[in-house]
């Protein structure tokens, strides 16, 4: 009874997130967190927390799938700027930094900076500032922070509302930047400083695919210049993207045309990931973008470095997106964005989202691969967020069965004997094998050495009920069990 009790109280404590299947995606989204406050930017440990910006100001950390409250809270300026981005360092299992992003206010002027910090126990202490304060805003400030394979640090930072600047090679501003982790700047840099491209307006997203080649996201125009034409670019070392003097198809000398823009539909792309996990294998491979206006997530195939199509995914579904990551177990996260003035957000917004493949989850085994939560009575059992139970099979044949066979293979029992044995088990369903069987034309006088011995080892538990079934199906093929 004791034994019930505790069963029962486990299954209403362990929390079940909400989630919502896609069957036309072959994908379930689930709600990791919920009632955040403008969401921004998200990185993983090594020990499983989860570490996210709040552009208000806080970072938080979730953590044993608990959502703490905030370990700092930044004095941060208003509008499109804040705690933006985060990035934790590649090694960080020892040296514990974290890198941040936010927009500050000193006396009359707006200002960003990148500065790490050390973390410890879930506490931050500053380290340094690795990016002396340049021109902010209350827009256009750019904000992600990511390290690239080459293990340096990328950082990108809007026009500040002062679209020329964007075209000085002397400023910070509306430019990919690019620092070595301790803030001094690589040597083989473009122009000799953190300027690693120019001509942007207000990237907001920044990765790279499995050969290395850096893709970033970019906001279109929305006055003087014209509206829309968001982009997609492929970023070269020292490349010219051309913000202000050209949008779109528009071409001008020495300056690089996006390989995908929106046209005269408004995306207004953040966050963007490559996604070469396993979980969500349909999507293996795909480029994907957060698009905030555009309310979707897109996602862009390649096809020999070539986009070869491209569509919106959940359109209007979460609102507006912020950020999307790909998380060290293989699944993509989401970062709504409906509480920043410009969306429509719902009681319990804004959200962290978790996107998991509802496909071939058939078995305990596949239960426990796609993240499902785990109740440990005897025998287990799996159960995912919409209630399905697959229970841990303990063996699929009986044991009086293991005796028969080590009877025959300590030959107690002949081989006839045997056969017509496990021919009337299998005919009984009790021993289940495949019904597609193929017959040779000749068989074996008699059952060979080598399958007694994997019998005998089956019958000790040294071979699984697996390969066990194996052996019967050769004996079905060789015509030693008629079914």
């Amino acid at each position: 009874m004791k034994e019930i009790i505790f069963v029962l109280i486990l299954f209403f404590i362990i929390p079940v997130a909400y989630a919502q299947d896609y069957p036309e995606y072959g994908v379930r989204v689930e709600t990791v967190a919920d009632n955040l406050s403008i969401p921004w930017s998200i990185d993983f440990a090594p020990d499983g927390r989860i570490f996210f910006t709040e552009r208000t100001g806080n970072l938080r950390i979730i953590q044993n799938d608990h959502l703490l409250e905030p370990i700092m809270s930044l004095n941060v300026a208003g509008g499109e700027g804040g705690l933006l981005g985060i990035a934790l360092d590649p090694d960080f299992e020892k040296n514990h930094y974290v890198y941040l992003y936010f927009t500050y206010n000193e006396l009359f002027d707006t200002k960003n900076k990148v500065v790490r910090y050390i973390e410890s126990n879930n506490s931050l202490k500053e380290d340094k500032v690795l990016l002396e304060p340049f021109a902010g805003a209350s827009y256009h400030d750019g904000g992600r922070l990511k390290f690239g394979p080459d293990g340096k640090l990328y950082i990108t930072t809007g026009d500040a509302g002062n679209p020329d600047m964007a075209q000085d090679e002397n400023s910070t501003v509306g430019k990919i930047l690019r620092i070595n982790s301790d803030g001094t700047i690589p040597k083989d840099n473009p122009y000799g400083t953190a300027v690693y491209s120019i001509g942007h307006r207000n990237p907001q997203g920044i990765d790279w695919d499995e050969n290395g080649k850096m893709f970033a996201t970019e906001h279109g125009p929305s006055g003087w210049r014209g509206v829309a034409h968001d982009e997609i670019n492929e970023i070269i070392p020292g490349g010219n993207y051309g913000w202000p003097e050209i949008i779109g198809d528009e071409t001008k000398q020495n300056m690089i045309n996006p390989i995908l823009h929106s046209g005269d539909d408004t995306w207004a792309p953040s966050g963007a990931t490559f996604y070469y996990g396993e979980n969500i294998s349909q999507w293996t491979g795909k480029f994907f973008v957060a698009t905030l206006r555009g309310e979707h997530l897109h996602m862009i195939s390649f096809d020999q470095n070539k986009i070869s199509s491209h569509k919106k995914l959940f359109f209007g579904e979460f609102g507006r997106l912020r950020d999307v990551v790909e998380s060290p177990d293989g699944y993509l996260y989401l970062l709504t964005s409906n509480q920043d003035g410009r969306g429509n957000p719902d009681v319990d917004d804004d959200k962290i989202l978790r996107i998991v493949s509802i496909s071939n989850i058939n078995s305990f085994e596949e239960c426990i691969k796609a993240g499902n939560s785990i109740m440990e009575s005897h025998p287990r059992q799996c159960v995912t967020y919409d209630g399905k139970r697959f229970v841990e099979e303990i063996s699929k044949i009986p044991d009086w069965v293991r005796n028969i066979a080590k009877w025959w293979s300590l030959r107690q029992i002949s081989d006839q004997d045997f056969a017509l044995g496990l021919e009337y088990l299998i005919k009984q369903d009790i021993i289940i094998i495949k019904k597609e069987t193929t017959s040779e034309t000749n068989s074996e006088l008699q059952l060979p050495l080598w399958l007694r011995k994997n019998i005998g080892w089956w019958s000790e538990g040294l071979l699984s009920d697996d390969e066990f079934s194996k052996d019967i199906q050769w004996m079905i093929d060789n015509r030693f069990i008629k079914i």
